[in-house]
């Protein structure tokens, strides 16, 4: 049994909550640049891997197995799926962005590709198995945190197979971020290049002055509503699952592997949440932002069940990730030339991949502000299609290399 200072279900939660606000509110108060650089998540998951592996007295501050990191799996990471989903506005995005949207799929397409590509030239230095850790960051790059982290259960991720996607994650976004932040400057050049109409960028200014989000603050019956919601879809999740899961196992053997009972609740529950997603539940204020906080939650989880001796593969693994970002960068131009679309609106559906809902308003707000709003419905477009495609990636991965 570990000697842990804080052995409690309710004292670990109440550590990992504590992390992740912490880091939040560090970066809010003090407005540091490094938090520009190097995310509050990257902090987040790093902390409790060494609350749970370093030693104090004898003694580390908190376990390496707990309850509470099995019961975030199984419930806490079906509720945020659905929180956040619900807020996907297709029908919005794609009249703000118009064939922005088209440029965003291309490059989802090129991580895809990209993911694939970099893992059979750098999976010969990584342990075998390592492709999940790659799905992992595909979760990441297609959707956000939140995919990263439904991506690694259904792929079965080890835990310091998620924390190598989380290191290669930040080392990418502090070089990514500056290039899209900064390919503003070349916005003539890039758009007489990419033969962008005259007219593209008025209409599409003129599309985003409709759309304001009315994100106002939930009364007491909203929350209560949407707290039936949010684990009305969960239970039913939880029910389905295992009986899905055992008829595909029985009928369907060779896709039992790909399949798992948590991969078929994921799925399941990512549905039913997008199918919402186009009723008036989707008119609930602040699910996002309750999504977002258990996202992170979950994160500190995850790193509370990691190896410090499982991040000794991280060179290689990050150069597994510059291949794959450069694959992908080469996915967006063409995707820019092909269907004609201004240097903005690429910046904005590469942020919304790589760096999901936290990086396309920062990219939106340097080249064009009216689209910032459009820019967040980007992002939730990628976590809607995270889920779905991420783990696919992982599995053409591993079976490009014959694992």
């Amino acid at each position: 049994m570990e000697n842990v200072l804080i052995a409690s279900p309710i004292g670990v939660l109440a550590v990992l909550c504590l992390v992740a606000a912490f880091f939040f509110f560090l970066a809010q108060v003090t407005e540091s640049k490094l938090f520009h650089y190097l995310p509050p998540l990257l902090f987040i998951y790093a902390t409790p891997v060494f609350l749970s592996n370093l030693e104090i007295g004898g003694h580390t501050v908190i376990p390496s197995s707990s309850i509470i990191y099995s019961g975030l799996s199984k419930y806490a990471l079906p509720v945020f799926i659905v929180l956040m989903l619900i807020k996907v506005n297709v029908p919005a995005v794609v009249k703000v962005m118009g064939k922005g949207v088209l440029v965003m799929l291309m490059g989802t397409a090129g991580v895809m590709v990209g993911g694939v590509v970099a893992y059979v030239i750098v999976h010969g230095w990584l342990p075998e198995g390592s492709w999940r850790g790659f799905g992992a960051l595909a979760g990441s790059w297609i959707g956000g945190t939140a995919n990263m982290a439904a991506t690694a259960e259904m792929l079965d991720a080890p835990k310091a197979q998620l924390g190598l996607a989380i290191v290669a994650d930040n080392v990418i976004y502090i070089v990514w971020l500056p290039l899209l932040l900064m390919s503003r400057d070349f916005a003539d050049k890039f758009n007489a290049w990419a033969r962008v109409p005259a007219e593209r960028l008025a209409a599409m200014d003129a599309a985003a002055e409709l759309h304001v989000e009315d994100d106002h603050a939930p009364t007491m019956p909203q929350y209560l509503f949407l707290a039936a919601v949010v684990l009305g879809v969960t239970a039913i999740g939880h029910a389905f699952a295992p009986g899905i899961a055992g008829w595909i196992a029985n009928d369907l053997p060779g896709l039992a592997n790909v399949f798992s009972e948590t991969t078929v609740r994921i799925l399941l529950v990512t549905t039913i949440a997008l199918g919402l997603s186009a009723t008036r539940i989707s008119e609930l204020p602040n699910s996002t932002a309750l999504g977002t906080a258990l996202v992170y939650v979950f994160v500190a989880g995850m790193g509370a069940r990691a190896e410090l001796a499982g991040l000794g593969d991280a060179p290689v693994f990050v150069l597994g990730a510059f291949i794959w970002i450069f694959i992908h960068g080469l996915f967006m131009l063409a995707g820019a030339w092909l269907f004609r679309v201004d240097v903005h609106s690429v910046a904005i559906a590469s942020a919304a991949n790589i760096g999901a809902a936290a990086s396309a308003p920062i990219v939106a707000a340097h080249h064009r502000p009216n689209l910032v709003p459009a820019s967040i419905l980007l992002a939730l477009l990628g976590y809607a299609m995270g889920n779905y495609l991420a783990p696919l990636t992982g599995h053409l991965a591993r079976i490009a290399t014959g694992q």
